[in-house]
């Protein structure tokens, strides 16, 4: 077992600090179309169904699995040699965050709605590129005899997620109370924040990988003695988009593979909920853009990195999957306390509390997934495994959690109810969990026998 200052040392690694520099650009894309989009749409008088609805954007995420194998294997003309594969489609996709989030500084969204749309779908587009490529550069950065470093590795991209999201998140509203300041004055800044992002790609060194061995052996394999040029398409084509696939379940097991995809999409559903009309319940309640600010934002941002590195210290020493557990009842008590605020009203101890109990949430349950969804990706296909996973525990919460609005609306506002039944929501996931937990442990054992 690890003790506590060999594990705080791996944080003295560089490599470790490019993956936080990194997590704080994954994160800012979720302020500009998530909590700062929501406050703009309910400050301009938009219902709760089309602000929940504006969520749809989110199912980039969930799906960018789709285009994963690409960001494996396309090499981008001019930035691949100046950059290499991973840090390449970094910035590519950068560049589209910014340019979007400029224009959004510049519309008016009353007579513009679905240039607003247009804009929030290219920043769902291009974040969700850019994390396929920021979570394959996180695998890829640690060679393989360094496995005991994953946990910590997940630590700083939860770290720097949250700072990208709560911490930079909290700016925005603390200049929405500002006199004569207009949201769209709250996105040029926000545009200038993304550029400042922008030179961690130039910071950071591109990892060492046997990527581009391992597929051409699969590509050689494939055309055997037949090098027609169809053949050789075909062999790109298989080893792109179907290899990844047939990787992970030969590497898994049918069951076992589906049982894990299964456990993902479900885990976090309740919490997605919560997560999407959290900004419509603060401002609804009676907190104003300030408070929201400070607690929601700085708080649950402060708070969510503490927990990171000691859930982070917990999962290296006792295992990911007791993570798993505890952040998932966690989960459920975060939700009800939302709910005691509700019946209670805009008591701001109360909602201090909830922020706490929620960043513990946050930081331990999303250390627990990183890390437990990196040890089950193959590096050859470190983007499209990773993809694969991540996309789907944020199918379920895009795809249902965008009928939140809705909900609330048919509860015709009852938050307390509301709360409630997001609790509910993680009971199904950790009776999952409770069932495969011996082939998980399993997984995890052999997993750390490599290092």
């Amino acid at each position: 077992m690890v003790t506590v200052s060999e594990y705080l040392g791996y944080f003295k690694d560089r490599r470790l600090i490019n993956v936080f520099a990194f997590g704080i650009a994954s994160g800012f894309p979720w302020i500009l179309i998530g909590s700062v989009m929501s406050a703009w749409l309910k400050d301009e008088g938009l219902s709760r169904s089309m602000i929940g609805l504006f969520g749809i954007v989110f199912v980039c995420y969930s799906v960018n699995f789709l285009w994963s194998p690409l960001v494996d294997r396309v090499k981008l003309p001019l930035l691949h040699k100046l950059l290499g594969q991973r840090r390449s489609w970094i910035l590519l996709s950068q560049v589209f965050i910014l340019l979007a989030t400029l224009w959004l500084s510049q519309v008016d969204i009353q007579n513009q709605l679905q240039t607003v749309a247009l804009c929030c779908f290219v920043i769902a587009l291009a974040g969700a590129t850019q994390d396929i490529a920021i979570d394959a550069f996180r695998i890829d950065t640690l060679n393989e005899h360094e496995t005991h470093k994953t946990t910590a590795a997940a630590t700083m991209a939860t770290s720097g997620w949250w700072t990208g999201y709560a911490l930079l998140g909290a700016v925005p509203f603390y200049m929405a109370d500002l006199p004569d300041w207009q949201w769209t004055h709250v996105y040029f800044v926000l545009a200038l924040i993304m550029l400042a992002l922008m030179l961690g790609v130039f910071f950071a060194k591109e990892p060492d990988s046997n990527r581009e061995y391992v597929h051409k052996a699969l590509e050689a394999e494939f055309i055997q003695t037949d090098a027609s040029f169809l053949k050789r398409i075909g062999a790109w084509l298989w080893v792109t988009i179907a290899e990844p696939f047939k990787a992970f379940f030969n590497r898994n097991g049918v069951k076992t593979a589906l049982a894990l995809l299964a456990f993902i999409f479900l885990f976090k559903i309740g919490e997605a909920f919560l997560g999407r009309m959290s900004i419509v319940f603060y401002k609804e309640i009676g907190f104003s853009n300030s408070q929201i600010a400070t607690y929601s934002k700085l708080g649950t941002g402060l708070i969510t990195i503490v927990f990171a590195f000691l859930g982070s210290l917990f999962n290296s020493r006792y295992g990911i999957v007791k993570g798993l557990f505890i952040s998932g009842i966690a989960m459920a008590a975060s939700n009800l306390m939302f709910s005691v605020i509700a019946m209670v009203g805009p008591k701001e101890s109360l909602y201090a509390m909830a922020i706490l109990v929620d960043g513990f949430t946050q930081a331990w349950s999303l250390v627990a997934m990183v890390a437990f969804i990196s040890m089950l990706c193959d590096r050859a296909f470190s983007a499209t495994h990773y993809a694969l996973l991540a996309s789907l525990g944020n199918l379920g919460r895009t795809f249902l959690s965008g009928s939140s609005g809705y909900l609330i609306d048919y509860l015709n506002g009852n938050w307390a109810l509301f709360f409630l039944l997001t609790a509910l929501m993680v009971i199904p996931s950790l009776i999952f969990l409770f069932l495969i937990r011996k082939r998980l442990m399993a997984l995890e054992a052999s997993f750390h026998s490599k290092q």
